[in-house]
């Protein structure tokens, strides 16, 4: 099973737009930094874009956080990207004449949606500055 990265990609262009110091950053620049191809990076920044964290004009490559860097949240970040998919999900396969294959399903959903809603509230706290103060020590 893949994992989505979409979360720490969007964070990684948001961080990436935002230390660039050029007027111009294009999709493929990105793209060569997170070693992916631009037309997935032009995705992920349409999103940020309408979530108003990112703002952008066809075809010029200058792209501007939509906000200062301390207003923007990991959750704002998180739901821009994966909307309401959760952070756990369900095995929803399972041999439905098997108690245990039924039930367990039943028994963790609670538990997982305690995860997700301690999560969200941990994301809220973090914001964008932070990840880029931290990303900044690292480097120095």
């Amino acid at each position: 099973m893949k994992y989505s990265t979409r979360l720490s990609d969007a964070v990684h262009i948001l961080v990436f737009i935002q230390q660039s110091g050029s007027s111009t950053v294009s999709s493929s620049d990105i793209a060569v930094s997170i070693c992916t191809n631009p037309s997935y990076v032009r995705q992920i920044m349409a999103k940020l874009k309408a979530a108003g964290l990112l703002h952008s004009s066809r075809g010029q490559a200058a792209p501007k956080l939509g906000k200062l860097p301390r207003e923007i949240t990991l959750l704002e970040i998180y739901k821009a990207v994966e909307k309401e998919k959760p952070l756990l999900h369900l095995d929803t396969h399972t041999n439905p004449e098997c108690g245990v294959g039924v039930n367990i399903q039943l028994a963790l959903a609670d538990y997982y949606k305690k995860v997700q809603e301690d999560a969200e509230s941990s994301m809220g706290k973090i914001t964008l500055e932070d990840i880029i103060n931290t990303y900044l020590e690292r480097i120095s």
